[in-house]
């Protein structure tokens, strides 16, 4: 609840002032800092730069993403398995989760427009370097920069609204961004994939390269300096585990994602065993999945406007529903597919509502905590896989879904934990919101 009702105020450095939060303990580096350090806040909203930032965030997921599409033809074209050919996917993972807090650290003071623009580059030299690999050691290397390139970019853009729109518009443009990821995985990558299927991998690649080069210019012409008046240091990053709202956040998003993804990676195979789904239709299904999740995350912005604790608690009360009751109720083709369209729809929500969580829990350190949050996001998608393959190689694949049920329900017992803690659920837009 807001113990102070005056006027919002969000600082180009990425701060909510203190007039919009509640009152909370600060870190020692946000003690020391003084109001002179804190750079004015956006005269206007940019939405032609929160566009370009989507773009970029579109393109981060089609090239995490794409080579599952393209691993049989990687491995018969460079002479290795598909299951080696399976780490152009998991390198870039686990590398873009350690990045996420070292570029920031790296970089220090930085203009972060300048370094937005830098790993864009690196981005499109990255995929060329992929397209023209001589051998697979080559490729793996290449895709080693693009996981760095992930990685530094989704640490800064996660959390770049707050500074280029005003205050009311910040859950929006936050799901403008994020809405980059739901519509790389309903067109990027099955675009991505077709390329590849008719014209070659490499062409593929190149295309991605493509893509960043027009992202790199868009970026270039709309998006607004940057001045980072904190540096991202190891002490701060450490601090950010002293508040207890960012331990909400990091836990709820390390059990959702988990939970998530040890489901999520064996749908095909439970749509097919427990819903009796042919499988000439998974593909639609799951596109059908995708456009769901770009609707959620769209709602969820619009909700997060207005409450954020509740959304996130709803998301994560929905998730931890409906992928049990696939047990029950996904027994047949109907119920299987209405489920997974809801699990879309409310999965859609996550990165805008877990993100706006962090933003609003760490005002004045929204890289720091944006920065651990990206690092833990990425390295629960590589443990829920693991997990998920151990479940469905000892047990059955109901204990997936069983999984992901609890892990949402335990994320969602944290959340509502946040209550105790005076988290309010009152978003962007001022004291309207109920507790």
């Amino acid at each position: 609840m807001w113990s102070d009702r005056s006027h919002t105020r969000v600082t180009n450095s990425g701060a909510i002032a203190p007039e919009l939060c509640e009152e909370a303990p600060l870190t020692t580096a946000e003690q020391t800092r003084t109001p002179a350090q804190e750079p004015a806040a956006p005269e206007k909203s940019r939405w032609t730069a929160v566009s370009a930032v989507a773009l970029g965030t579109f393109l981060l997921v089609t090239a995490e993403q794409l080579p599952i599409g393209l691993l049989t033809s990687v491995g018969s074209a460079l002479s290795v398995s598909e299951g080696t050919a399976g780490l152009m996917v998991t390198v870039p993972s686990i590398v873009a989760a350690f990045a996420a807090p070292l570029v920031p650290m790296l970089v220090g003071a930085m203009d972060r427009r300048i370094l937005l623009l830098g790993l864009m580059a690196l981005m499109t030299v990255s995929n060329l370097a992929s397209a023209l690999a001589p051998d697979f050691a080559v490729l793996v290397g290449s895709r080693v920069l693009v996981g760095i390139a992930i990685g530094g970019f989704w640490a800064i853009a996660s959390g770049l609204a707050v500074r280029l729109v005003a205050p009311v518009d910040v859950p929006r443009a936050t799901a403008v961004i994020f809405g980059g990821v739901g519509a790389a995985n309903v067109f990027g990558v099955p675009l991505g994939t077709l390329v590849g299927d008719l014209t070659g991998w490499r062409i593929a690649f190149s295309s991605l390269s493509a893509l960043a080069l027009v992202t790199l210019i868009a970026l270039l012409a709309v998006l607004p300096g940057l001045t980072a008046s904190q540096a991202v240091r190891p002490k701060l990053l450490m601090e950010q585990f002293r508040n207890p709202r960012v331990r909400v956040g990091i836990v709820a998003t390390a059990l959702i994602v988990v939970g998530h993804f040890a489901a999520y990676t064996f749908v095909s195979p439970a749509l097919q065993k427990l819903s009796g789904i042919d499988e000439r239709y998974v593909g639609p299904l799951l596109f059908g999945f995708g456009v769901a999740g770009m609707i959620g995350n769209f709602v969820a912005g619009a909700a997060l406007s207005r409450r954020v604790r509740r959304t996130v608690l709803i998301i994560s009360v929905a998730l931890a529903v409906a992928m049990p009751l696939f047990l029950l109720l996904g027994r047949t083709a109907v119920g299987g597919a209405v489920l997974l369209i809801v699990w879309g729809l409310s999965y859609g929500g996550v990165s805008v509502g877990l993100q706006t969580w962090m933003i609003k829990s760490a005002p004045r350190a929204v890289e720091a905590a944006s920065s651990l949050w990206v690092a833990v996001f990425n390295l629960s998608i590589g443990l829920g896989a693991l997990v998920g393959g151990v479940i469905v190689d000892t047990l059955t694949i109901q204990g997936v879904l069983w999984l992901g049920g609890a892990c949402a329900l335990l994320a969602a017992l944290a959340i509502w934990t946040a209550r105790n803690d005076a988290f309010t659920d009152r978003a962007f837009t001022g004291p309207t919101g109920d507790a």
